[in-house]
């Protein structure tokens, strides 16, 4: 008799959407725990993708659980503005503090992609301008203008015909770099280049509201820029009276060490978009720029039904205070090094790995072909499925889905990485083993 497990996966194809229902791995699980999965077949899983970078403090801590529990006995709904609530007002307090420079007013809304939308709209509001630019190889979002600065894989803008009115320069490449030259000097020069070419060939710098980008890219591959080209990046923006906005959804609440990557790598924006590890689970975002600049945006020029619940806005105070009273960014710094110590090791011994990609406790391992050095997408797959069966969870990303992501949660010990990169150090084993003996593959 098929179980209800079953027949559940069976119909899964014809119940959700396939866009988003055939990620990889599509695993059952029936609970979470701290940095952990448990699976329908009973099975305790090492999760190292934190839910793709949301669950910083880990799955159900117990003071994020009892905030929910506590938040819902008062209020479940509050459209903002409307009504007024303790846990928005309190979250704005505590966030304006631990933010870089004066990034202190808050438009809060559900996902990561609605805060791009807002900063998109924020820039070109009170600027009056009209373009954007942004980077190739970065990932805003999939709504049509989150899509329209998305540029980390072509098939997310197929027949979708993104707006014009946005323009793309290279993200900083230091494999670029000829021999003999530093890198950093290299990608800063080439930047230079780079908009000057853009603003003498397609678009004055005098209509561009701002440019966007992610201090590391994310989807793209996880490609963590040297501090110097991000500054300059600053100063070009500086320099014509361009806004810049940081797109942190996946970078902030100390993924990168940090509270933010601006504060990691000591360059300011304009506008700011955050979410994921906000609420630690809960729907909960935010743009983000200082009170002068949020406040030439009038009433009604943008709004949202479902933004800073108040329920997920009492979740992100306990996760701020669990980060602070746990020293999160001080274990994310440490385990971060460990772990990037570890993969080095690894990769001594494994030709399939490349480079080793990382700020903080967010990773990327890159998946090569031995034989010719390229991208290696099919067997990041093969690899992941084979780690999985040992009992930990990675995610990838990358233009050819070339890179697995290690995000796990910022809670994470070195007993739990030793035991994950074990299993991933086995799994690598076997799948080149498949390479020498392709009969049996």
């Amino acid at each position: 008799m098929e179980n209800k497990w079953d027949h559940l996966v069976k119909n899964m194809p014809n119940r959700l959407a396939p866009s988003m229902a055939k990620d990889h791995p599509n695993l059952p699980v029936v609970k979470e725990e701290g940095c952990y999965y448990y699976g329908v077949d009973g099975k305790e899983y090492l999760d190292f993708t934190s839910g793709i970078a949301v669950t910083n403090v880990g799955h159900r801590h117990p003071k994020v659980v009892q905030a929910i529990k506590d938040a819902a006995d008062g209020l479940m709904h509050g459209p903002s503005g409307v009504i007024m609530y303790e846990s928005i007002l309190r979250l704005a307090d505590e966030l304006a503090d631990i933010l870089p420079g004066e990034l202190d007013c808050f438009f809060f809304a559900n996902s990561g992609t609605e805060a791009i939308e807002g900063a998109l709209k924020l820039a070109k509001y009170v600027t009056k301008r009209p373009y954007v630019i942004s980077f190739t190889g970065c990932f805003h979002g999939r709504s049509l203008g989150a899509l329209s600065v998305t540029t980390s894989k072509s098939k997310y803008r197929k027949f979708m015909q993104p707006s014009g009115l946005t323009y793309q320069v290279p993200y900083a490449n230091v494999k670029e770099c000829p021999a003999g030259m530093d890198p950093e000097t290299y990608v800063i020069e080439k930047l230079e280049k780079d908009f000057a070419s853009l603003f003498s060939h397609q678009v004055t710098p005098e209509e561009v509201a701002c440019v966007i980008l992610e201090p590391v890219l994310g989807e793209g591959g996880y490609v963590v820029p040297p501090k110097g080209w991000l500054k300059k990046v600053r100063e070009i923006c500086d320099r014509h009276n361009i806004l810049l906005i940081f797109d942190e959804v996946q970078t902030g609440f100390g993924r990168t060490g940090q509270w933010f990557a601006a504060q990691t790598f000591d360059v300011t924006p304009d506008i700011m978009a955050i979410a994921k590890g906000i609420a630690n689970g809960l729907p909960l975002s935010a743009t983000v720029a200082s009170a002068e600049l949020m406040k030439q945006w009038p009433l009604g020029s943008h709004g949202t039904t479902f933004g800073g619940n108040p329920i997920a806005c009492s979740v992100a105070l306990a996760t701020l205070e669990v980060m602070k009273e746990e020293k999160l960014l001080e274990n994310t710094r440490n385990m971060g090094s460990y772990a990037v110590g570890q993969l080095e090791r690894i990769k001594e011994r494994h030709p399939v790995i490349g480079s080793i990609r990382a700020v903080g406790l967010m990773i990327g391992i890159e998946i090569i072909d031995p034989v010719t050095g390229g991208p290696n997408g099919k067997g990041l797959l093969k690899i992941l499925d084979l780690a999985l069966e040992k009992g930990v969870l990675f995610y990838l990303c990358g233009n050819h889905g070339e890179v697995i992501r290690m995000i796990p949660p910022l809670i994470v010990t070195k007993e739990q990485i030793d035991a994950g990169l074990q299993m991933f150090d086995q799994a690598l084993t076997e799948y080149e083993a498949t390479l020498l003996n392709p009969v049996n593959n």
